[in-house]
């Protein structure tokens, strides 16, 4: 796995054109959950940050889009309910940090919908850029799916599943709106059958009460298991990783800006020289 890591590293363009065809033939010969694991473990301490956010996106839309990993997905659908699930999880969280999206998809398939929303709200200004965006739009899209079926019908119970409209919304929210992904995101919002208890709220817009912070059924139902996952860490481990990536993209500019600014004085040195 480390010496395949290092292959995709110094070649991108196989990662880009033949990574899934690999990654997805590995997981029929060795089975998919002990791949994915191998790969989260090494990329966890990967040096390049920039690779290993790209690493974890592709292997996430690996995780969302191939039937070699069906049995992975409904493994992590029960990360809150059983034990196997739940190691899981936590396995791949710790690199899946390395790329906003990548966590936030892991929690729709894991159906931590309080904590994507939490996630959500972390995010800072420096880290809604165009990368993230394209991300953004990708999982939209693939909320389309049959993968996203089950959360599809959750909507169904908008009383219960309160935090996934929260997570919805904001993920509505981030979008520009203009673009298509917001369109089919709103559209799909807009058939979510908003009961009579939730229509009553103080203001004039129906989806108010759904945007407060409010316990909603799943994790009432499930308190135990919520427990069994320390969410509050795995935030923090969240923070502390995009911290990371913001310092790195911060070294970047400022040696993109010493460098340009080194040779401008050259030049400058130069034309008084003439």
């Amino acid at each position: 796995m480390s010496y395949l890591i290092h292959t995709f590293h110094n070649n991108h363009v196989l990662l880009e054109k033949r990574g899934a065809l690999i990654v997805r033939r590995l997981c029929v010969l060795l089975g998919a959950e002990k791949v994915y694991r191998e790969f989260s473990t090494i990329l966890q301490t990967e040096g390049d940050l920039d690779f290993a956010s790209t690493m974890v996106q592709a292997l996430n839309l690996i995780l969302l889009t191939s039937t070699e990993l069906a049995e992975l997905r409904s493994l992590l659908k029960k990360s809150l309910v059983d034990t196997c699930g739940k190691d899981l999880f936590l396995s791949l969280y710790a690199s899946w940090c390395h790329s906003p999206m990548a966590t936030i998809s892991l929690c729709l398939l894991a159906q931590a919908y309080n904590h994507a929303s939490s996630v959500i709200q972390s995010l800072g200004e420096e880290d809604i850029n165009v990368k993230f965006l394209v991300q953004l739009d990708k999982l939209i899209r693939l909320l389309e799916t049959p993968v996203f079926a089950y959360l599809r019908l959750q909507l169904l119970e908008p009383g219960k599943h309160t935090w996934l409209l929260k997570t919805l919304y904001g993920l509505l929210m981030l979008l520009p709106q203009q673009s298509a992904a917001f369109k089919i995101l709103r559209t799909r919002l807009k058939t979510v059958p908003f009961s009579e208890n939730l229509k009553r709220t103080s203001s004039a817009n129906p989806y108010s009460q759904i945007l407060q912070v409010t316990e909603d059924g799943n994790r009432n139902q499930d308190a135990p298991n919520y427990s069994a996952i320390d969410f509050s860490s795995r935030l923090q481990q969240f923070g502390s990783m995009q911290q990371q990536h913001r310092n790195h993209l911060k070294n970047q500019l400022q040696s993109r800006k010493s460098a340009s600014a080194a040779v401008l004085s050259q030049e400058i040195q130069r034309y008084e020289e003439s």
